[in-house]
């Protein structure tokens, strides 16, 4: 077995075969690289004008999910109509249910102009018109009608009561009757003074002319009622004749829109029906910061809520809401505080997220969409029902028993694209059973791509398009592939590139700050490779803080000597943004038993449940191997050395194989390498994550002790393929100081770590005497027999023990 060579480390880009000096010379724009699959799911999603093939965009955060469909729902609707204004006017026959109409682009903010300024017009109208000297003489003449129609009744009355000796006398507290004598009335020592049957005549005849009286009070109210209404119909007149004209100048200008005709009728009607009050109502008692209070200023009832403007809109609507909260998507009633009371109307209905995009597209993030309160479910309601309802969340959970605007519910036609990870994609799927009903399309966007001399291309013509857009300085061509190599790495595979556009990004952006700082015009590779390692050492804290430990001695690895049951395991920690890889010390002890591997990870609950099965599959492979024709006896513990959290993953089962094996067997492992790999039951060595960071993490060890020649790393050989060290790890490989093996088995690893044959089995089965597989059989044979002679001694004496007794 060789070790790999250095081209093997790290696949390099050649900056020669990228076509161009500097990304300067790069014309064509390319906004995303190979994602065809999850393109053309977009492409057929909002092609579909069906009721439910609404979208779901999955990937991972930083992926240009959500640049990349923006750009395609763009385009899409610039080939789309205009959708039209919506406004709210108020509903004279309900006031408290707000009518929607629905104008062409453009058309609402001109109806709202046209009714403020119908409103201005409307308050001088009214004032002329009631002021009008036609106006005032015609309700003169109604009211000296009536006058004279009042007195005249009580003139005939007092005549008729004179000729019979009574006359009709008004005082401050009304009408009375009074005898009279010749012209004047008599005094009350008069009256008494006349004969009693005269005094009874004047009675009778008071009484009767007073039921007369009595009669004509009563009339007189209603006569009052005749001739308000009468009032009225002349102010009705009078108003339909100053504001006629006014709204059948309006409507001139809507012939096209019936219901905005039908609603500029309604406003006639009610101007008519409200003249007095429009009158009379004072402009003050309404007018709060020029805020429309209940009904309170009667002539902001004409006004429009311009809820929805499209007058600038040159394409359907593409929306993004980041904020989803319920009322940022169905829309809001606000309230004011007026003389310490809540008070709305119709002006103050505000549009939601869903009212913008109604007639386009609506995009949404997913996971802010379901950590709100209701707004999944309001979402989902929307999108049933085709409509769009403003209600408050206490109407909408029957919290509130006060009467609320109802606004009439908006029909709905709009295409959502909800952006989220997969998790939440089948999460949705599995749990929510409306949910396959309401987003039929999913597009599934890659984490990488791969790396061929197209794609590389086309990544470099990418990263310009990023350096265009962001403007930054031009990346040379030597510099964009270095960036190419990164995305390599960050692939965690040298065949693949990632399509983590965030983390690209953020990478140029620092290595432009580099040249900057340096003063030069371009971005050079020794920029990218100074970013990288400026952000490295940012996040470093805690891998220096480990390293220092094993330097110091605190935590125990060695990179010398040889040690029989103990070997040098690898682990990755995962920061986020960063990883990195470090050193642990596996051991194993065997002994007699009856075939129990102890997992004490997994015995003291540290272990997770991957790591468990991976144990299981070691001890599998050992009974396989070595016990099919007699007893596993054997007693084995597994345990990672001073560890102190948990423990995850099965990379670290082909350590945990070879330690167990160099327990059994005696021999020593060389503590100059490191291992990585997960087996199977076979033996076969399986590809493991995080390859790169595990060989970079004890190479940082190895050489802060000092580089013997004698140290590498073990890997699976299917990894190979992932390989993409650090500059210093190949350059140490290719002087020698480093090594790194790819193994594709267990016995290739056994024979690395100790320097014995594993030992190849013959046509019989049998291995060469001295090789690790016979010594592993043969220690494995004596605890069997031992085990057997112990079973066979203690069953002799409970024999015995029963004869005695």
């Amino acid at each position: 077995m060789n070790p790999l060579l250095p081209e093997q480390l790290c696949r390099r880009c050649d900056p020669q075969a990228l076509g161009f000096a500097t990304t300067a010379d790069v014309t064509e724009t390319v906004d995303i690289v190979d994602q065809t699959r999850a393109i053309d799911a977009v492409k057929f999603g909002i092609a579909v004008k069906r009721p439910g093939f609404n979208l779901f965009v999955l990937g991972e955060p930083g992926s240009g999910r959500h640049s990349a469909v923006r750009r395609l729902l763009e385009a899409r609707a610039a080939t789309e109509a205009i959708p039209g204004d919506l406004c709210y006017v108020n509903n004279f026959a309900e006031p408290n249910r707000p009518r929607l109409l629905q104008l062409p682009a453009g058309r609402g903010a001109r109806l709202k102009a046209d009714m403020q300024q119908f409103v201005s017009e409307l308050a001088k109208a009214i004032t002329a018109a009631f002021e009008s000297d036609e106006y005032r003489a015609r309700v003169e003449a109604i009211q000296e009608e009536f006058k004279e129609r009042e007195e005249g009744a009580l003139r005939a009355l007092g005549q008729a009561s004179s000729e019979v000796g009574i006359a009709l006398l008004r005082t401050p507290h009304g009408f009375v009757f009074a005898p009279i004598k010749g012209e004047e009335t008599m005094s009350s020592e008069e009256f008494q003074a006349l004969p009693d049957d005269e005094k009874e005549r004047y009675g009778k005849i008071m009484e009767e002319h007073g039921e007369k009286l009595q009669k004509l009070m009563h009339q007189f109210p209603r006569w009052r009622r005749e001739m308000q209404a009468r009032l009225k119909d002349v102010s009705r007149d009078t108003m339909r004749f100053a504001v006629g004209h006014l709204v059948e100048e309006l409507k001139e200008n809507y012939a096209d829109l019936a219901n905005v005709a039908g609603f500029l009728d309604q406003v006639l009607e009610d101007v008519v029906d409200s003249a007095e009050e429009l009158r009379e109502t004072p402009k003050s008692e309404g007018d709060v910061s020029g805020v429309v209070i209940s009904g309170s200023l009667p002539l902001a009832r004409y006004q429009v809520n311009l809820l929805v403007d499209h007058a600038a809109t040159t394409a359907a609507p593409v929306v993004t809401e980041d904020n989803p909260i319920y009322p940022n998507l169905v829309g809001r009633v606000d309230h004011i505080a007026h003389m310490g009371t809540l008070v709305t109307n119709f002006t103050m209905i505000m549009a939601g997220a869903l009212h913008r995009a109604n007639g386009g597209y609506l995009v949404l993030d997913a996971d802010k969409l379901l950590t709100q309160p209701y707004a999944w479910e309001g979402l989902k309601r929307a999108l049933k029902s085709a409509q769009v309802r403003i209600e408050s969340l206490g109407q909408v959970y029957g919290l509130m028993s006060t009467l609320s605007l109802e606004p009439e519910p908006m029909p709905l036609a709009v295409k959502v694209v909800l952006v989220g990870e997969r998790l939440v994609y089948y999460l949705l799927k599995e749990y929510d059973p409306e949910f396959d009903e309401l987003f039929k399309v999913a597009a599934d966007f890659e984490d990488e791509v791969v790396r061929d001399a197209n794609n590389t291309a086309r990544y470099a013509r990418f990263i310009a398009t990023l350096a265009h857009a962001d403007g930054l300085r031009p990346f040379a061509a030597a510099a964009v592939a270095r960036v190419i190599e990164h995305a390599a790495r960050l692939a965690d595979d040298a065949e693949r590139l990632s399509a983590a556009t965030r983390r690209i990004r953020d990478l140029m952006v620092e290595a432009d700050h580099r040249a900057g700082e340096a003063g030069r015009a371009t971005v050079e590779a020794d920029d990218i490779k100074s970013a990288l390692a400026a952000r490295r050492h940012r996040a470093d804290r805690l891998r220096e803080a480990g390293d220092e430990q094993i330097l110091r001695g605190v935590r125990l690895i060695d990179v010398a000597g040889s040690h029989a049951g103990q070997v040098n395991g690898l682990a990755v920690f995962d920061l986020g943004e960063y990883r990195f890889g470090h050193p642990v010390r596996i051991t194993a002890t065997a002994r007699i038993g009856e075939g129990d591997v102890v997992d004490i990870e997994r015995e003291s609950e540290m272990g997770g449940e991957i790591h468990t099965k991976g144990v299981l599959i070691l001890t599998s492979f050992l009974a396989a191997r070595y016990a099919r024709a007699l007893p596993l006896s054997l007693s084995a513990s597994l345990v990672f050395e001073q560890s102190y959290g948990p423990v995850e993953g099965d990379s670290a089962s082909l350590a945990e194989l070879c330690a167990l094996l160099s327990a059994l067997s005696g021999v020593p492992i060389k503590q100059s390498l490191a291992v990585t790999g997960s087996v199977n039951q076979f033996g076969r060595v399986q590809a493991i994550g995080g390859v790169n960071e595990k060989i970079e993490g004890y190479f940082d060890i190895c050489a802060a002790k000092g580089l013997s020649g004698e140290q590498g790393v073990v890997i699976p050989a299917a990894n190979v393929v992932h390989l993409m060290l650090r500059e210093d790890v190949v350059a140490a490989c290719a002087e020698g100081r480093f090594r790194i093996w790819p193994v594709a088995d267990v016995d290739e690893a056994i024979e690395l770590l100790t320097g014995v044959p594993a030992g190849v089995p013959n046509d019989k089965g049998e291995v060469p005497e001295g090789s690790m597989n016979y010594l592993v059989a043969t220690q494995l044979a004596e605890l069997s027999a031992l085990r057997q002679a112990y079973g066979a001694a203690a069953h002799g004496k409970r024999r015995k023990h029963k004869r005695d007794e």
